[in-house]
């Protein structure tokens, strides 16, 4: 029967469970790649699908999750006899349980000399030369390179069917913080998708929760979660989710609105068996419109006086104070206090400069706004807190008054601490803008906005804006430049006007000596000080070198002022006392 007739019938299409996760769990595969296992051991590849088919699924996967990797990394030969293996087992093993076989695709690798849709439609070819055309595209984290998968399928087998499934976590966001559902309605009015859907990262229950608050359409679902949540015992980690618990709850989902459903990590073929034999049993019937319960109140939103300031035209300034380096904190409160008194507007503080541990920005934030009534803006990295801690930090801020934040990659740790201190760098300034924009629009009271960092020095300026579009286009809605000292990063900054729509914050550093200007030029990523300014630096003292830079940081101010929404200005080794002479200046 032709799947697509199968499925007008009503009844659910019941996938295999996890093919890796399982294997691992055979005896001395721990630790052995799953894929390679098609070409080394194929008689458990084989014995594996026999056993889902004989719990009693209608749909296999090949076992190739992870060829698109082979193919960015090792290139086509290896991968296309992995995919030949693969689909001879597969094929081989639901020929007598007249079973579909999906060509089974996860995330496409990005930043390599295949892009994702090439790497996509390569496979694509591949498969099709072995007589597989349905295929599954699964544990996604974006939907970059299906509508070019779509558009190949359409065109070159118009009998395919396509799956696509996203992995989303309990709050509906996916690790590269992509909200799910914009993913699945967008992938839904794709030619070429027959089913969206998820899988992965969360269990039943929570997918179960969260398919009941989407607006379905018409939409043909495909739901297949994880056995439960993870948990590690002695080296191991294992899925605790039981048989019974995960078939009566694929059977809800299957009531809730998923045409296809099945298993991924920690499902086994005793947990296949269970959903085949509860999907059988009669259930009352049940409305897939989306809940309209009551959604949770929320608070009443706070003020951004910063965000209103910009809003209303009003030019404003912030001025950045680093952190401390040590636990005492009064210096730094007390040269807060003299940046508010002498009227700046915000104080930004930076996450662990240059990779080097400081004060937690958000926590200062916090103190700031809690006991000076000062607006601060605080730098959020992506280097040192994977999505989970982010989310959390995000949220306390929130609570405590805080709406504006920075959002920037990060630096690098040092070389020399690097054998001690590991990096971790679970996204990219744009990724983390797209999640915080989630946050933004399903769950928090008030919004954050979001600012991002401009190089308005960087010798490639073209890929910088197309770079800062992108954040723009991820929720972006503000920007602070480096420094502007130069012609080249004035003219860069007139280019960033004409070209964006978020506000601008011009970056204003005081230069304060001859060695100062030579450390940024030749250390200091993303700072260029042109040759004439360096050389009004060459003898002066250090109170004719900070005279200097009032009048050089007067001047730029005025340069720049036709062209930014406000000033964003860098103390230079807390010289509290320089900023407030330059703040009367600029006022």
């Amino acid at each position: 029967m032709d799947i697509r007739a199968y499925l007008r019938q009503g009844k659910p299409l019941l996938f295999d469970g996890a093919m890796g996760t399982w294997f691992a769990a055979q005896p001395g595969r721990a630790g052995e790649l799953c894929e390679k296992a098609d070409l080394e051991h194929p008689e458990e590849i084989a014995a594996i699908h026999k056993a889902y088919l004989e719990a009693g699924c209608r749909a296999i996967k090949t076992n190739t999750f992870g060829v698109g990797v082979e193919l960015a990394e090792n290139g086509e030969e290896p991968a296309e006899r992995l995919i030949e293996a693969a689909c001879r087992l597969a094929l081989d093993a639901a020929r007598p349980y007249d079973a579909w076989v999906f060509a089974d695709l996860g995330p496409a690798p990005r930043g390599r000399e295949l892009s994702p849709g090439e790497n996509y439609i390569r496979q694509a070819e591949l498969f099709l030369g072995q007589g597989v055309t349905h295929f599954l595209a699964e544990t996604l984290p974006t939907d970059e390179g299906i509508p070019e998968l779509a558009r190949y399928l359409k065109e070159n087998c118009p009998a395919s069917f396509l799956i696509v499934s996203f992995a989303v976590g309990f709050d509906g966001t996916t690790r590269d913080g992509c909200l799910g559902s914009e993913l699945f309605h967008r992938t839904a009015a794709l030619p070429g998708v027959d089913a969206v859907g998820f899988n992965c990262v969360s269990g039943p229950h929570h997918l179960l929760e969260y398919i009941r608050k989407l607006d379905l359409g018409g939409v043909t679902l495909s739901v297949m979660p994880n056995a439960g949540y993870p948990t590690v015992l002695g080296r191991r980690t294992v899925f605790q989710g039981t048989p019974d618990y995960f078939g009566e709850k694929l059977a809800e989902i299957a009531q809730a609105g998923a045409a296809i459903v099945g298993g991924c990590c920690g499902t086994t073929p005793e947990h296949i068996a269970r959903a085949a034999a509860a999907l059988k049993r009669e259930r009352p019937a049940v409305s897939v419109r989306p809940r309209t319960e009551q959604p949770e109140q929320r608070g009443e939103p706070h003020r951004n006086s910063l965000w209103e300031k910009l809003e209303s035209g009003r030019r404003v300034i912030a001025v950045e104070l680093d952190p401390p380096v040590d636990d005492n904190v009064q210096p730094f409160l007390d040269g807060v206090r003299v940046l508010r008194d002498v009227g700046a507007d915000a104080v930004t503080i930076a996450d662990c400069p240059v990779g080097r541990p400081r004060a937690d920005s958000s926590l200062l934030a916090c103190k700031l706004k809690r006991e000076l009534d000062m607006e601060p803006l605080p730098h959020m990295t992506c280097r040192d807190r994977n999505l989970n801690a982010t989310k959390a930090l995000l949220l306390g801020l929130s609570m405590e008054g805080v709406h504006n934040v920075l959002l920037v990659t990060g630096d690098p740790i040092p070389t020399e601490d690097r054998d001690e201190v590991k990096s971790v760098f679970n996204f990219n300034s744009r990724k983390l803008a797209q999640y915080v924009s989630g946050l933004n629009e399903q769950v928090l009271t008030t919004p954050f906005r979001i600012f991002g960092a401009l190089n308005v020095n960087a010798r490639n300026f073209a890929m910088q804006l197309k770079i800062a579009r992108e954040k723009e286009d991820c929720g972006v809605a503000g920007f602070l430049t480096q420094p502007v000292l130069s012609a080249e990063g004035l003219e860069n900054l007139k280019l960033a006007r004409e070209t964006l729509h978020g506000k601008i914050l011009g970056g204003i550093y005081p230069v304060v000596s001859h060695k100062n200007a030579c450390f940024l030029n030749n250390e200091i990523a993303g700072i260029h000080v042109c040759n004439e300014i360096v050389a009004l630096y060459e003898g002066k003292d250090r109170e004719a070198a900070e005279e200097l830079a009032v009048t050089i940081s007067a001047r730029v101010a005025r340069e720049i002022a036709p062209y930014t929404d406000g000033l964003y200005l860098m103390t230079p080794f807390r010289r509290v006392e320089l900023m407030r002479r330059i703040m009367e200046q600029v006022r």
